[in-house]
């Protein structure tokens, strides 16, 4: 038995592992064992996985068929020991004391769920925000609302730890792209508080490759199936709620359209015209709620005259990011 579970699924990550491995490895919380989850990797990710576990006591290595990530994470779950369970996608890395600040928060607020800021990096690079340290306690419907308007507590499984009792009768949806967003919203509905800290410790990788001009795939629908499969869930318990899960459908479909317009493909996928017709609907809601920002009104105005206009503006943001 020990404390916290860290549950790392591993696939294919060969350049980025040892790095992964090594901050987790590094915490200043020490009560942990590490769960590599090898999915089948085709490449040596397996025989790091290995000859980490052959070094350190604290390391356990799955080896099973490839399955995706959702599968990789259940795997973990179910052998995991600890008290609190943490993920860590293979290849991101965290500061040292994460999951001592997670842990600390967690403990001393008696929550179920702890969570810290994240950052996006890119070859290495990466922007801190000067934050004055700030730590908020919310109850489930809160949490669920920042969830929604994307405020403060997001729907990503890393950078949180959680009471492993949440965890005893769920798993994540297998098959699915954006697993995440299946499973949060019975999360929270089975938590009472969630410390949230605006400390930054979460390292995600923002990966460069440009989907412009690519084949869109159509597992990019799974967003919208996500938050739609979330509805009933949602209203039944907080119907006042309607407005904020109104903004996460209109996010989820402006997430799509833009993979859509950027591709080489996008005039021969008949959901377009769907997905445009789903913005325009709710182009009146786009344009007076607070919960979107100025881009996305400009755009929704855009795409009133035509998806050409939507498309400029698209590469526009782009290329200031």
């Amino acid at each position: 038995m020990c404390e916290i579970s860290i549950i790392v699924p591993v696939y294919k990550v060969e350049p980025y592992l040892r790095k992964c491995v090594d901050s987790i490895l590094a915490q200043t919380f020490t009560d942990f064992e590490v769960i590599l989850v090898d999915d089948g990797s085709p490449d040596n990710s397996g025989k790091i996985c290995d000859e980490y576990a052959s070094k350190d006591s604290r390391v356990r290595v799955i080896h099973k068929k490839n399955g995706g990530l959702s599968s990789a994470r259940n795997a973990g779950i179910d052998v995991a020991r600890g008290k609190y369970l943490g993920f860590v996608d293979s290849d991101d890395y965290i500061e040292k004391d994460m999951y001592e600040v997670l842990y600390e928060n967690l403990k001393t607020h008696n929550a179920d769920i702890s969570s810290v800021e994240l950052i996006p990096f890119h070859d290495d690079k990466y922007k801190k925000a000067n934050k004055e340290k700030k730590v908020i306690l919310l109850n489930k419907k809160e949490a669920i609302k920042s969830v929604l308007e994307g405020t403060q507590f997001y729907a990503y499984a890393w950078n949180k730890l959680y009471r492993k009792e949440l965890f005893y009768n769920k798993r994540f949806l297998e098959g699915k792209t954006f697993e995440d967003a299946y499973i949060i919203i019975d999360i929270l509905l089975e938590s009472e508080k969630i410390i949230v800290s605006n400390e930054e410790k979460y390292f995600y990788l923002q990966r460069n490759d440009s989907i412009m001009g690519k084949k869109f795939s159509k597992k990019t629908f799974d967003v919208i199936k996500a938050w739609q499969y979330n509805q009933k869930k949602i209203l039944s318990y907080f119907p006042d709620l309607k407005d904020s899960y109104q903004r996460r459908v209109c996010w989820a479909y402006f997430y799509v359209l833009d993979k859509l317009i950027l591709s080489s493909d996008y005039k021969h996928i008949p959901e377009t015209k769907e997905i445009i017709g789903f913005l325009k609907k709710n182009r009146r809601f786009i344009l007076s709620y607070h919960g979107f920002t100025k881009p996305r009104k400009i755009a929704i105005v855009a795409l009133s005259f035509g998806s050409i206009w939507y498309k400029k503006l698209v590469e526009i943001q782009i290329k200031k990011t």
